[in-house]
This record gives C-alpha cells, structure tokens and sequence, in this order.
C-alpha cells in the first residue's frame, strides 16, 4: 500500500486475506485474547490461516511478559508459538537505546521482566536506582503492582539528566474487571514530577505506532507482504499507516463502530472484520459515491447535513463498511462529526 490521498472507504479482496498476505502481525490483547482467555473464534481462525501457509507474528506493545513468556502462553490457549514468532515493544526499545549508548552502559530499567530481559539481551547494564548514575531510564508496563517508589527513581533519574525511553505510551490495558492505567499513565507520572525542570524532557518512544517498533516488527519477521491486525486504531492502525502496510481492524477489542466512523485519515483501516474469521475470507467492495451513496452488501449510506443515514438490510459488517465510505468520504482529511448514533442501531453496532 502506498500513501497518498486519504482513504475514503475500506478495500475489498477477491482473495482471502490468508491468501493475499504472507504474514500477519497480529496485535494480542484485544485480537488474539483478552485478560489471557482467547478472543471467540481466535485459535481456530489463526490455526486455519497457518495452515494455508500465512505466517503468525505476534507483536504486543505490552512489555511486561518476555516473549519466551508468551509464546508459552500462546501454546496453552492451542496456538504453538515459539518465542521467535514474538516482537514486544520491549525489544524495539531495546535496540533504540542500544543504538545511543555505548555497550555496558548504565541503564535504569522501570518494568517488568520483559523489559529488562530486552535490555540486558542488548549487553546494557541494568541498575536500580537514581544515584547508580544511570545514562538512560527505560519504562515499560510495570503490571498493576508496579512500586511506586520506582516511578521516584526514574523521575529523579531524569531530572538529573538522564536520556529518557519508553516502550510504548498505551494509556491503558485490559484487565479481568475492567480498565487498568497503562505504560502511558506510568510515563506521564514522570513528566508530572520533571516539570519544574528549564526545559523538560520527552521521552523517546518506540511502540506502536512509532517506527522503531515497525522497524523491529520487519527485522525480526522477514516479512514481505505483511497485514497488520489490532484492535486499536490509535496504535495498530496508525502504525500500519505510517510504515505503509495494509491493516486490518478487528472489532473484538476497545473500537466500536462509532469510533471508527469517526477516525482521521492516519486510522483508516484497509479492512474491516468482526474477528479473526475474516482471515479466510473475501472482502466486500464497497461502491458508489457521495451523490449515489456507498453500497455494501444490501445497504446504501449517505451523508447528510446533520447524520448518516442507511437504507437497506443484510450483514451487519457490510452497514459498517457502506457507512464508512459515506463518514470518511465527508470528512476528507479530517474526521467525520455526522451523528451515526440511529445508523449504527440497526446494525446492532
């Protein structure tokens, strides 16, 4: 896929997906499990595409597990992974920091094993506290039993001038009952405590969607027609924007339709699909314009003044895709504020 004017509709394709690409770089939590227990169709659908010859890398920007850690975990939900089919924003940090520092150098490492595997796999040093005179502080997702007192260390760590990582800026992550603060709310706990700094620090990132993370993503795979699968538009489909590789939205995980109508350019997916199952399938066109409407399947949608409307009835998915030709066809390179509240109700949306 080549950038270039914003898209206004998702794609369609004769093949199925499994077939068109060679491998998929699928996000896990949201697409392939939630809170550890696999997503609804998840391993069967997975399972099939590999054995038509598709590729299954699994690219996390959690950095609290090793991928060692979860390529087990994988294999218990009945998807046989190795930890070479994983890539974590804790080793695209990892080869950031690496790149700037000269070998052995002193790093303070705030999160989990994952990330500290990543770093001492690097040759890094790591130490754990301020007045170890570290060079850089590293954060990852710490879990939700993260110290506080560590959150203490990097800011101190920082303020006395320290290059500043982290693995990634998720605000949040799923949890058993509920949402929980991510590596993001933990990163903006440093820049809180290092404003009183002249000129406060930002911290480098390299998770979805920043390049360092498509760059490991492609070093560690070797893919050469990759399709990138997530739930989130703000990571998984902004990344596949900015690397340019076609994406995939699944909606199992945080985006529901409104959401999606609603996105800019940079969150447009390629395709759309209720889950994994549409791995093995064909993908709808969607046709027609802004005069005629945007037709999928049974269902024609129009933008109006005020809202979006829909005429039609059949799969609820393809309602989906007809809207969005009409919501991103009027928002152009911007984002589509038409009301699609009554829309979205008869797909069940």
């Amino acid at each position: 896929m080549l950038q270039g004017a914003p898209r206004t509709r998702p794609h369609g394709s004769e093949q199925a997906l499994r077939e068109a690409y060679d491998t998929a770089l699928l996000d896990l939590d949201g697409v392939v499990y939630v809170a550890g227990a696999a997503v609804p169709h998840a391993v069967r659908s997975l399972a099939a595409a590999r054995d038509a010859g598709m590729r299954l890398a699994y690219v996390t920007n959690n950095a609290f597990r090793t991928p060692e850690a979860v390529a087990a975990h994988l294999t218990r939900l009945g998807l046989p992974a190795r930890a070479t089919d994983v890539i974590t924003s804790a080793q695209a940090v990892a080869r950031l920091v690496d790149g700037q520092l000269p070998a052995g150098a002193r790093v303070l490492a705030v999160g989990g094993e994952g990330l500290r595997a990543a770093l001492r796999e690097r040759g890094l040093r790591l130490v754990d506290s301020a007045d170890d005179d570290p060079a850089a502080v590293v954060q990852g997702y710490g879990g939700p039993e993260m110290p506080w007192e560590r959150l203490g260390e990097a800011a101190i760590a920082v303020g006395r001038g320290a290059l500043w990582f982290a693995s990634n800026t998720d605000m949040t992550v799923p949890g058993e009952r509920g949402v929980l603060p991510g590596n993001g709310a933990a990163v903006e706990v440093v820049r809180a405590a290092t404003r009183w700094l002249r000129e406060p620090p930002e911290p480098q990132i390299a998770g979805k969607p920043r390049p360092p993370m498509h760059r490991e993503t492609i070093l560690r795979t070797g893919a050469r027609r990759p399709l990138v699968v997530g739930d989130r538009l703000d990571t998984d489909i902004e990344g596949a924007h900015a690397g340019e590789v076609d994406s995939l939205l699944v909606l199992t995980g945080v985006t529901d339709g409104a959401q999606l109508l609603a996105a800019p350019p940079e969150h447009r997916p390629v395709y759309v699909a209720r889950d994994l199952r549409e791995l093995s399938q064909a993908q709808p066109e969607v046709t027609g314009d802004a005069g005629a409407g945007f037709g999928c399947g049974g269902w024609i949608a129009t933008a109006g003044d005020e809202d979006l409307a829909l005429e039609g009835e059949g799969e609820g998915l393809d309602g989906l895709r007809a809207l969005c030709g009409a919501a991103w066809t009027a928002a152009g390179d911007g984002t589509c504020a038409l009301d699609a509240g009554k829309a979205l109700a008869r797909l069940g949306l």
